[in-house]
């Protein structure tokens, strides 16, 4: 009788009995987490930052031109007001997320909105946000001597989350621009010139009134993007009070009025005795600069434009102020 001789099992079958297939539970979790970071960035909300930003600068330009720039004091004023807008925009998300104010929105999703993230983690996020920007806080006080500034910024961190937080906000009720033109416009700007020169001339003043315009624009045409869906939410801001008519002429006003604040900034900080050339041609490239970006930024709210149409003009907004916050800060160095 022959015996039946074992055949040997091919290599390549080898593999495939045994090799497990593979498990798609982790390649879910790593969509699930790229899709969570994702939404992390967009609450950041990247194009309001310019409006931390653009006041530091301005009023550091304002310190430099009195002779008293200090580089570590324009840095922590910085992070100060980077920290308190991303808190502000987490704080906004939470309160409008729970309230239900989000559902409808016309921008882009948010994170408690969304049901991504649990608004506590929100929450948590905009306080210890709010709590690192006291700690930067805490140290340009320290470092420039200004501990009076300690009740300005304990009025910031309070403003930020009532805005959309607490039983009342007052964002509900019209008031969001008043918060933006006070802390993002004068008090982050002449504040910045502060902490560095230990005095704000008259003309750095009118930068903290230009910049903060400009950052009420954004606020505003962002307002005027969800003004079809705010007031079923109980949210009346300011452009819903309004209506789309005056509150766009409204908006062209906190547009273009800081063109001319720009000026007698320049012509007030100007060297005396510096060049008549150099100041009347740093005014003209500033003029023409900040115009051009005023009219991209105006143009889809003069053509009526509405709802998703909008964001467009919100981005063109965010760099308006940039641009003008950097570009007069530069120009009054340079007359």
């Amino acid at each position: 009788m022959r015996r039946s001789v074992a055949q040997p099992v091919p290599e390549d079958l080898t593999k495939v009995v045994a090799e497990p297939e593979p498990d798609p539970e982790p390649k879910a979790k790593s969509a699930a987490s790229r899709l969570e970071a994702a939404k992390w960035a967009e609450v950041v909300r990247l194009r309001t930052l310019p409006a931390a930003l653009a006041p530091v600068l301005a009023g550091s330009g304002v310190a430099g031109a009195l002779g008293r720039f200090d580089a570590v004091a324009a840095l922590l004023a910085a992070l100060v007001a980077l920290a308190l807008q991303i808190g502000c925009n987490l704080a906004n998300d939470y309160s409008d997320g729970i309230r239900g104010t989000d559902d409808e929105r016309t921008g882009p999703a948010r994170l408690t909105a969304s049901g991504l993230v649990e608004p506590v983690k929100v929450k948590r996020a905009a306080f210890g946000c709010f709590g690192s920007g006291a700690l930067f806080g805490l140290i340009l006080v320290a470092l420039s001597g200004t501990w009076w500034l300690i009740a300005v910024g304990v009025a910031a961190v309070a403003a930020a989350w009532f805005y959309t937080g607490g039983s009342k906000p007052y964002g509900y009720l019209g008031l969001g621009e008043v918060f933006v033109f006070v802390f993002f416009g004068l008090v982050a700007t002449a504040g910045t010139t502060y902490t560095q020169a230990h005095a704000v001339p008259w003309w750095g003043w009118l930068t903290a009134v230009g910049v903060g315009l400009i950052a009420c624009s954004l606020l505003m045409v962002n307002n005027l993007r969800d003004i079809e869906t705010d007031p079923a939410h109980g949210k009346r801001t300011l452009a819903v009070r309004l209506g789309y008519e005056r509150a766009s002429r409204l908006y062209q006003v906190m547009l273009f009025v800081p063109l001319v604040l720009g000026l007698a900034t320049l012509w007030g900080g100007a060297e005396p005795g510096g060049s008549l050339g150099v100041l009347a041609a740093v005014s003209v490239v500033a003029i023409v600069l900040w115009g051009q970006l005023a009219l991209l930024a105006w143009r889809p709210v003069a053509a009526k434009a509405k709802g998703r149409e909008l964001i467009g003009a919100l981005k063109m907004a965010g760099i308006y102020e940039l641009v003008y916050g950097l570009s007069l800060g530069l120009a009054l160095l340079a007359v």
